[in-house]
């Protein structure tokens, strides 16, 4: 591992777990934070479970095809409290401005935070700025805290997961990641390829409700579909099995991706996820999602199964198995 941070640090692959393992897993320890889970589960003073997370956004650039560093705040801390199955509740919000930014600006990226909080039934009541010297900052970046309510009988871990449970896909992958792309590369396509940037938690309720004992959410943003199937496998010591036959690329993604060089399995979204549940509640899990419209377009992609260690394999469209490792190096920096 390098001595000195690196961008691939935060890419969500394997650096950024080595980083987080190296430093602040060791600094921080503690049982909570120790599950590493996308939000804190913590017990209520009054009784029941909440959920708190935090997260920055530094994307570049602040503004692109289906959303703006804003509206990726808001919906990204939503997620992060959705995935452990929390209804969100409340949002914190700090910015730290680069001087010379236009007040206008700043106005746009507020007032996309006020309708992501509206869309998602959430309020922001609390923050902080700052301010720093020009050219130390880019604009803007954003940290966001949020806390929400899990409903009781929740229990979502990538630990539960079990032999033969099935995992669902809830739409098409790599959209976020090759909006920003596009857009730095000056790509052009008959139409603009628009970020997914979307809140997850009612298709998360629809979810639950439908499928109860469902084992395990996960959002897929940086790092994609392949970090997160790799860390679930990894957490639960089964084989994640999937198909790519079965995995929805749009065919304007796919031909950015080939044009850039990128793998739609690691490229990152920011309204899309998985669920892993029982195989007897598969279908209705399906059904729940596609009811929604953020997930209308959900599919089965695939199924664990007993094995020595955790590992992921794709089944290739020519038919042929592979491993699927946690991405090693940067692939895109700066994407949320």
């Amino acid at each position: 591992m390098s001595d000195t941070i690196l961008l691939a640090h935060g890419s969500g692959g394997q650096l950024s777990h080595d980083l987080v393992a190296r430093v602040f897993a060791k600094a921080f320890a503690n049982p909570i934070l120790g599950r590493l889970d996308d939000a804190a589960v913590l017990a209520a003073p009054e009784g029941g479970r909440l959920a708190f997370t935090t997260d920055s956004y530094v994307v570049r650039p602040l503004f692109f095809p289906g959303g703006d560093i804003g509206r990726l705040a808001v919906c990204g801390t939503v997620n992060d409290l959705a995935m452990s199955g929390a209804t969100p509740l409340y949002l914190s919000a700090a910015f730290v401005l680069e001087e010379g930014l236009e007040i206008e600006e700043l106005w746009r990226i507020a007032l996309a935070m006020r309708q992501a909080a509206d869309r998602a039934g959430v309020h922001i009541v609390t923050g902080d700025t700052k301010v720093v010297d020009r050219g130390k900052g880019d604009g803007v970046f954003i940290t966001t805290s949020g806390v929400g309510k899990i409903p009781a009988g929740i229990e979502i871990a990538p630990q539960h997961v079990r032999p033969d449970d099935v995992i669902l896909l809830s739409g098409d992958i790599g959209r976020h990641g090759m909006a920003i792309m596009a857009v730095r590369e000056g790509l052009e396509f008959e139409s603009a390829i628009e970020s997914d940037c979307a809140p997850l938690h009612e298709s998360v309720a629809a979810v639950t409700a439908a499928a109860p004992s469902v084992r395990c959410l996960r959002d897929l943003t940086r790092g994609g579909l392949a970090s997160a199937l790799v860390e679930i496998a990894e957490a639960s010591g089964l084989c994640l099995r999937i198909s790519e036959t079965h995995i929805p690329v749009r065919e304007d993604v796919r031909g950015a991706c080939e044009i850039l060089g990128f793998d739609p399995l690691y490229v990152a979204n920011e309204g899309r996820y998985i669920a892993i549940v029982a195989p007897e509640q598969a279908n209705a899990a399906l059904a729940a999602m596609r009811s929604v419209d953020v997930s209308r377009d959900a599919v089965i992609i695939g199924h664990a199964e007993a094995a020595e260690h955790g590992e992921v394999i794709l089944r290739s469209t020519i038919g042929a198995n592979r491993v699927v490792d946690m991405l090693s190096g940067e692939q895109l920096p700066r994407i949320c």
